[in-house]
Parts: C-alpha cells; sequence; structure tokens
C-alpha cells in the first residue's frame, strides 16, 4: 500500500455549487480512489459529486510568489465587481 499514489479528494456538498478539497487518500487506482473517498469523507450521505486527482498533477504555485502572482490584480479596478448591476433575478453570484 505505501507504494500506491496519492490522490487529493474534492467533495461538491448537496448545497454547494463548488467542490471543496476535504483530504487525500492512497488508492492503486482513481475508481478505487473514488470508492475510499466515498467510504471516507461522505459517511453521512452529505455529498453528491467526488473529484479525485492523482497528487502528481496538481501545480500549486508557491507562496512566496504571491506578490508577483497577485498584486497585478489591484491596478485592474474594472476586475472588482463594484461596477457591475447584476439583475435581481441572478443567482449564485
Amino acid at each position: 500500500m505505501n507504494d500506491w499514489p496519492l490522490f487529493e479528494v474534492f467533495i461538491r456538498s448537496k448545497n454547494g455549487l463548488n467542490h471543496k478539497h476535504v483530504g487525500s487518500i492512497h488508492a492503486s487506482d482513481a475508481h478505487m480512489a473514488i470508492q475510499n473517498a466515498r467510504d471516507v469523507y461522505t459517511r453521512r450521505n452529505e455529498g453528491v459529486s467526488i473529484w479525485v486527482v492523482e497528487a502528481k498533477y496538481i501545480t500549486a504555485s508557491n507562496p512566496q510568489d504571491s506578490e508577483a502572482l497577485f498584486d497585478p490584480a489591484e491596478d485592474k479596478i474594472y476586475r472588482h465587481p463594484t461596477f457591475y448591476n447584476l439583475p435581481a433575478e441572478l443567482k449564485h453570484m
């Protein structure tokens, strides 16, 4: 079991619109990872969708690079939602 790959697990809750990272598991393949994730992370029937991704395929930014990565957005004021009027019937925004 020590040589099984590590999978990151994401669950979408019944009242949620997005998947959230809930933890990691080891499994021999993606199918087993989904089964194990269901058994470990959705015991109370709270999920409607499970994503698993082998950890080696995830690329993450370095927290030390956050200034260079995220600060350029600060000078683009049009990206801030305060400039847009949304219709009342628009949900989940």
